[in-house]
């Protein structure tokens, strides 16, 4: 699901406010008191071109905690870059004075670096955002792992589809992606949910981004058939992708041919929506989620196409680095229990501005969790 679109602009600057609109704190405010510890903390994102959101995430905690900060990328060829993965992330560990490493996403590789530090480095706490490995082998790598609850979004996503008044549900995605256990049982999940609702699946395989053709052709593919789902079906038609890239021109298409985006593969008010609708943000604005939700509202309304478009009130992955860190650093002070439900669920809310549900993958061992934020519509 990773996310590869053009530069949010000041949108990217999202900080702490959550979906309250109220503006964050700057980093004088926090990092004097940040930086009062001594151990440090080792983040690895994607990098902008590839995973926007991950980065900037890793940006406002650098922000936050200073010199403490030791933040590397992962490259945008992953999947071809295995090694180069895994000696990114262990490499953190090399430095004795890391403490906490949260990577986000969790590309594959993260497992077996993950089991390499362990055998190494014992005492860091590791934290996954996004894992996209199989679950139980990341349950026993990391110490804590949050995600969408995938599962759930299954059913979610379809009565959001319903609701809109949708009687077809195009899924786009690819082998890559349906080798993942938890994303191929939520498109079941979709499937039996629509038979339900009296909505027609119909799934569609798209390009891979990572394949020969990259995300161009991937891209390219959307927007050309997106139209061709609407002629076919009509505009009663409910449009979703597994693919972070393919949400900028999704929205676009769906904008100008009719249709409904119940949610994004990773659901944020500036996940594809503002590159898409061309919103340019003002400095003053940057982390202000309320205004970024009232440009979406307003544009969508200007193209007469209210209620064809939903989310959820905080960009999730972002509200997943920054709740991590804030736990694990926590915990290693002794001030948190990252094994403690309730307090994951805490550092979550915090970090949205709203409530989060959050449900174990595992009742039984691991501390990986699934969550889910409010839904909204423009």
């Amino acid at each position: 699901m990773m996310r590869r679109f053009v530069p949010l602009l000041a949108v990217s600057l999202l900080a702490l406010a959550g979906c309250s609109g109220q503006q964050a704190k700057t980093p004088a405010d926090t990092q004097t008191a940040a930086n009062s510890g001594r151990f440090k903390i080792g983040i690895m994102t994607g990098t902008v071109s590839q995973n926007e959101e991950e980065f900037r995430a890793g940006e406002q905690i650098t922000a936050k905690y200073g010199a403490r900060v030791k933040h590397v990328t992962y490259p945008d060829n992953f999947m071809q870059e295995q090694e180069t993965v895994i000696a990114q992330l262990a490499g953190l560990a090399s430095d004795p004075e890391v403490k906490v490493i949260v990577v986000g996403q969790a590309i594959p590789g993260s497992v077996a670096a993950a089991r390499k530090i362990r055998e190494q480095r014992p005492d860091i706490l590791i934290g996954f955002v996004e894992p996209h490995e199989d679950p139980a082998l990341v349950n026993e790598a990391c110490d804590i792992a949050v995600q969408p609850d995938q599962i759930e979004r299954g059913r979610t996503i379809m009565a959001e589809a319903a609701s809109m008044g949708a009687k077809h549900f195009v899924h786009y995605s690819f082998p890559r992606h349906m080798s993942q256990e938890l994303l191929a049982r939520r498109r079941d999940i979709m499937k039996e949910e629509a038979a339900k609702q009296g909505i027609q699946f119909h799934f569609v395989t798209a390009p891979d981004p990572m394949a020969e053709g990259g995300l161009p052709a991937t891209q390219q593919f959307v927007l050309e058939d997106q139209p061709r789902e609407i002629k076919k079906y009509g505009a009663q038609t409910a449009f979703f992708s597994t693919n972070c890239g393919m949400q900028d021109p999704l929205i676009r298409s769906v904008l100008q041919s009719g249709g409904y985006v119940p949610e994004q593969c990773c659901p944020s008010p500036t996940h594809g929506y503002p590159t898409a609708l061309g919103i340019a943000v003002p400095p003053g604005k940057a982390g202000d989620i309320a205004y970024i939700n009232s440009e979406n509202k307003r544009i969508i309304a200007e193209h007469k196409m209210t209620g064809h478009f939903g989310t959820w009130v905080a960009p999730e992955s972002m509200v997943g680095m920054r709740a991590m860190v804030n736990l694990l650093v926590d915990s290693v002070e002794g001030k948190a229990d990252f094994k403690d439900p309730a307090t994951v669920q805490k550092y979550l809310a915090q970090e949205a501005g709203a409530e989060v549900k959050i449900r174990k993958y595992d009742e039984t061992k691991g501390s990986q969790y699934l969550i889910l934020l409010d839904h909204l519509v423009y």
